[in-house]
């Protein structure tokens, strides 16, 4: 009954403090819990999703290039243990005039009918007019429900997809009514699409299915040596949805996921914080009432776990909050903005929320966790303190020396820098985001010494000035601030932690943003781009048609590139080869280099990797790397290291003349045109327009691609920006809730003041002053820990976590901005609680010490 009577009395005297400790913990639980529900659900669909198109096959063999000659198929389907060996070609096929402009490819997936029966018959096409035929027909294609609903088609409708500068209609004879909800697909037979898309001869997958009995591992393991053997570096043979495969879809994501997950969580720890700072500040206020009990009875520990409750209480609240804030956001997220969260990596499918006990577990625990360590430092000094010297007013201070020692926050920066120096770990920056949390502990743990530092040389400095005499106010404030450094140290740790993860975010996103628009400038050279417009896999422009755009009047020069997937690992998501000119003898004209280029040696064929495929391939200038071209694997001399932010997966890029040699592959993907002096880019326009393909060009401007380029980003870092948002609502909501006890928990201090001549308006002025003062040096020391926290960010776990490098940048406004805001904030709410600490009158305020 006593434990319940002070935990109810606590939060009926001070309920808006206890509210904002459990709001900071709820927003922090419910913003990691829903993240977590949100990565799950897309990635589990999106890799039901894909085991889905490959049905029951045993074992699957696919070009280490996109496409392969089918003349591999009938070597396959003969071999001993084969039971049926299907073909298939995958294409992402553009649509012409699609539904949303955006130039989004249809998943297209081409089948032999008599033999995807046995492997994956959910993928065979149900005719809507009842002729079985149309599965075979040259015409026909059949669409899942949820590409039928984003184009908008019906039975009989016409579909035009691109093909080269052309277009293929084809007939929607029915629908994929097995297909995953959200799954945007297509199926059509094998030799019309080849037919119909000048794939002919072409195949990019085969998918096996062998007979009873067979060893599906001994068959794969012995396949892949023999493909090896006669066909070095063509083929990779794996098991549907085995470690491979999953690997590679997980390292698709999941660095994006992770850093989501662990900027969702910097709301909790500072949480912890507000939880730590609102805990101190009431055991501070309640020392004396704490050691009278100790007094009539109470023993050491039921007061060690009285004040543990009272933390285990905010965190229990907070954390149920959370679970369920969480879940309700997670299924508004995916029912709005999709599982991707505009990244755009689980495009075309549609997950649904799932609720798993164990991840509510997980975060429930780790709010209360985060209260129980916010409230561990209060509540040992409550239950340490000597009742005789608890129960005299003024010994408030002594709670806080043991705040006074630097060596723990000096170690946790020492240990911070040393950890920020490590390699990734399952390459994420797991000792990068330690280094952080360490950053934060140490500077936090220092704010008592550096806040006594300052306000005692401020006061000496203020005493020496002839204003000194005038100004009291200021004189008691400096002075109050300079021998009460403990207490500032608490008020200053919400400031500082949520101010220093604001600017820190800040100046990571800005930094990315302006190094992204820098990069755009410098691989967008050209006045106008042309390409098919609808791109995807069968898009593209032939030799004549190249001819025709390099001869047009106002076209002083037009470089074209060819850009291809390719795969350089099982594990790993295909990489871009790039093939477009290159100026050989200083090829930074070219490419955004990271560094120098090697002269190329004499004989050798050159390439230049972007930093992601540098990184996760562990090639440097001056090596070789194998590359799958032209049926076989070639050697390549690695000349440098260039800046991609486009493709986080790898990117390489080859002179164009040397692809084409290689390869015999005229066409190409787009073409970058420079205007001559005095024609306008609406002139080249028109002129593109007038040519026989003309009309399924896309044309763009440079700073029209700039323009959508950032507007993607902003996109892609919604969810950061919003993050952001949170982490400066909860600074401001844990200034206010920490100078609001700080100031209540004085009012004796001030009830004396007044005793000894000191005005109420001049009072009301030390305080104003006093949080302005506080929240001044929180501020100046929450910007520099932001500064080097965003170091971190920026130049370790940005690199580790995609593979790139940026420039930093500090978005000046918008820290300017955040830091007027809390600095109002401060002395508005150290206003409003001194009105309240001095409605009682002095007399009223001081009993307590007669």
């Amino acid at each position: 009954m006593l434990s319940r009577w002070l935990l109810l009395g606590e939060w009926r005297a001070h309920p808006v403090r206890a509210l904002v400790a459990i709001l900071a913990i709820t927003i922090g639980v419910a913003l990691g819990f829903a993240i977590h529900l949100i990565n799950a659900a897309a990635f589990n669909e999106f890799s039901s999703a894909v085991k889905s198109l490959s049905g029951q096959a045993d074992v699957q063999v696919a070009g280490r290039e996109a496409l392969f000659d089918e003349n591999i198929y009938p070597q396959l389907a003969q071999r001993d243990g084969v039971a049926v060996a299907s073909p298939v070609l995958d294409l992402q096929v553009g649509v012409v005039d699609g539904p949303d402009k955006s130039g989004e490819p249809l998943h297209v997936l081409a089948f032999d009918v008599f033999r995807v029966g046995f492997i994956s018959p959910d993928l065979i096409g149900s005719a809507d007019n009842g002729q079985p035929f149309d599965t075979l027909a040259d015409d026909a294609i059949f669409l899942s429900p949820a590409a039928q609903r984003w184009l908008n088609l019906k039975e009989g409708g016409q579909l035009a997809l691109r093909a080269g500068t052309g277009s293929v209609t084809l007939r929607m004879a029915g629908s994929l009514q097995r297909a995953r909800a959200g799954q945007r697909l297509a199926v059509m037979d094998i030799g019309a699409a080849q037919w119909r898309f000048g794939k002919l001869g072409q195949l990019s997958r085969i998918e096996l299915k062998l007979r009873n009995g067979v060893n599906r591992d001994a068959f794969q393991a012995a396949l892949a040596r023999d493909l090896e053997a006669r066909y070095p570096g063509r083929f990779s043979v794996s098991q549907p949805n085995d470690e491979n495969q999953n690997s590679r879809n997980n390292n698709l994501s999941r660095a994006y996921r992770v850093n989501l997950t662990v900027l969702a969580l910097v709301a909790l720890f500072t949480g912890a914080f507000l939880v730590f700072s609102t805990q101190a500040l009431s055991v501070i206020r309640r020392r004396s009432q704490f050691a009278l009990l100790r007094v009539l009875g109470m023993e050491r520990a039921s007061l060690l776990r009285q004040v543990l409750l009272e933390g285990a209480s905010l965190g229990v609240v907070g954390s149920a909050l959370g679970i369920a804030c969480g879940y309700a956001l997670a299924a508004v997220a995916l029912r709005f903005f999709g599982g991707d969260l505009g990244a755009g990596y689980f495009a075309g499918v549609q997950p649904e929320v799932q609720f798993t006990p164990v991840a509510a577990l997980v975060y429930f625990a780790l709010g209360l966790g985060v209260a129980l360590l916010g409230c561990a430092a209060p509540a040992l000094e409550a239950a340490r303190a000597a009742p005789a010297i608890a129960l005299k007013s003024g010994s408030e201070e002594a709670v806080t020396t043991r705040l006074a020692k630097s060596w723990p926050a000096l170690a946790c920066l020492l240990l911070a820098g040393v950890l920020s120096q490590l390699p990734p770990v399952f390459e994420l920056p797991l000792f990068g985001y330690l280094s952080i949390a360490l950053l934060l502990i140490g500077a936090i743990a220092l704010m008592p010494q550096l806040a006594a530092l300052v306000f005692r040389f401020l006061h000496r400095a203020w005493l020496r000035t002839a204003m000194s005499g005038r100004l009291p106010v200021i004189s008691l404030t400096l002075a109050r601030l300079a021998n009460a450094s403990g207490q500032a140290g608490i008020a200053l740790g919400g400031v500082l932690s949520s101010f220093s993860l604001m600017v820190a975010m800040a100046i990571m996103v800005s930094s990315f943003r302006v190094s992204v628009d820098d990069w755009l400038l410098q691989v967008l050279p050209a006045d106008v781009y042309a390409r098919t417009a609808a791109a995807g896999s069968t898009a593209g422009m032939n030799p004549r048609e190249q001819t025709l755009i390099a001869a047009l009047p106002g076209v002083a020069k037009v470089d074209f590139q060819r850009l291809r997937s390719m795969s350089l690992a099982p594990d790993r998501p295909n990489v871009v080869l790039i093939a477009r000119p290159v100026n050989l003898q200083d090829p930074g004209k070219s490419l955004v280099l990271v560094g120098d280029s090697l002269p190329v040696p004499a004989g050798a064929s050159p390439v230049w990797l972007s930093e992601a495929a540098a990184d996760l391939y562990n090639r440097k200038p001056g090596q070789r790397i194998d590359l799958p071209l032209a049926g076989g694997l070639h050697s390549f001399f690695v000349a440098g290291i260039w800046r991609d932010y486009a493709r986080s997966s790898g990117a390489i890029q080859m002179p164009l003349d040397a692809y084409r040699a290689m390869t015999r592959d005229m066409d190409v993907s787009d073409a970058a045109i420079w205007l001559a002096k005095g024609v306008s880019a609406e002139q080249l326009k028109q002129a593109l327009k007038t040519l026989p393909f003309g009309d399924s060009l896309e044309v763009s401007e440079t700073s029209a691609i700039r323009a959508l380029s950032l507007q993607i980003f902003d996109r892609s870092f919604a969810v950061t920006y919003l993050l952001e948002a949170i982490a400066i609502v909860i600074g401001l909501f844990g200034v206010a809730a920490t100078f609001s006890a700080q100031t209540l928990a004085r009012a004796r201090e001030f009830g004396m003041l007044r005793h000894v001549g000191v005005t109420r308006g001049q009072i009301l002025g030390i305080l104003a002053f006093e949080g302005g003062a506080l929240t001044a040096l929180g501020i100046a020391t929450g910007f520099v820990l932001g500064l080097l926290i965003s170091f971190v960010l920026v130049f370790v776990v940005n690199p580790q976590s995609f593979h790139w490098t940026m420039q930093l940048h500090l978005p000046w406004p918008l820290i300017a901005t955040v830091a007027g805001a809390l600095l109002a904030a401060a002395a508005a709410t150290a206003l409003v609680s001194g009105r309240q600490a001095l409605s009682g009158g002095p007399i009223r305020a001081v009993r307590e010490d007669w």
